[in-house]
C-alpha cells in the first residue's frame, strides 16, 4: 500500500468511526499550494472515550498505533501515532486543545476532496496562521516554505483581516511581513 492509499484508507476509517477531525500540517498545505513530499499525515482529532482503540480496529492489519500518546512541543498538543508497517510513512493524531485558535480554526474547518477522498481542512487562512506559529516555536523553514507557497499560490483570495489579528496575538505578524515581502508581484 503506498501513501497515498494508507490516507485513503486512514479516512475512512475515521469517518467509519465517526471520529470529528481535520486534516492539518503538510498535506493540508499541499491542498491550498505547491505540493511536497511528507512523510507523514497530520490530523487534530475531537477524540473522547475510546476513539484510539476503535480507530485502530478498524484500521487493521498494516498499520500499528502507538498505545500512549505524547506530547509534542512544537504544537504545544497531546497526539497518539499510528505507524503504516514496512515504511517510514505515519500518521499523528493531535488532539483538538482548549487553545482558542485551534478551537476556532476546528469550527472554521471545510469539507474537501483530498485524493479522491472527502476530509475537512482548516482555512487557507487557518494554515497560514498555525504554520507560523509552529515556525516561530520550532525555527522549521518547511513551515515558512509551506506558508509563502501557500500565500504566492491563494493570493488576494485570503483575508488578511482574518489572519492579522491572530499573527499579532501569537507574535508572528514580523515573519508574515517578511515572507509577504519576499514573494515577488505577479
Amino acid at each position: 500500500m503506498n501513501e497515498v492509499e494508507a490516507v485513503r484508507r486512514f479516512v475512512d476509517a475515521i469517518h467509519s468511526t465517526q471520529i470529528p477531525h481535520m486534516l492539518v500540517g503538510s498535506l493540508s498545505s499541499n491542498y491550498y499550494a505547491i505540493p511536497r513530499s511528507t512523510r507523514d499525515a497530520d490530523f487534530v482529532v475531537q477524540g473522547t472515550g475510546d476513539f484510539i482503540q476503535r480507530l485502530a480496529e478498524h484500521l487493521g492489519e498494516g498499520f500499528n498505533v502507538a498505545p500512549q500518546m505524547s506530547f509534542e512541543t512544537i504544537t504545544g498538543t497531546y497526539r497518539y501515532v499510528i505507524r503504516m508497517a514496512g515504511s517510514p510513512f505515519k500518521f499523528e493524531l493531535f488532539l483538538l486543545s482548549d487553545d482558542d485558535h485551534d478551537q476556532t480554526r476546528f469550527k472554521r474547518r471545510r469539507n474537501a476532496k483530498y485524493e479522491g477522498c472527502e476530509v475537512f481542512v482548516p482555512s487557507p487562512e487557518d494554515v497560514v496562521i498555525t504554520k507560523l506559529r509552529w515556525s516561530s516555536r520550532g525555527k522549521r523553514t518547511k513551515d515558512t516554505d509551506d506558508v509563502r507557497n501557500l500565500i504566492a499560490v491563494q493570493g488576494d483570495r485570503i483575508d488578511w483581516d482574518y489572519v492579522y489579528p491572530w499573527c499579532e496575538k501569537h507574535g508572528t505578524t514580523k515573519l508574515l511581513d517578511e515572507i509577504r515581502a519576499s514573494i515577488p508581484p505577479i
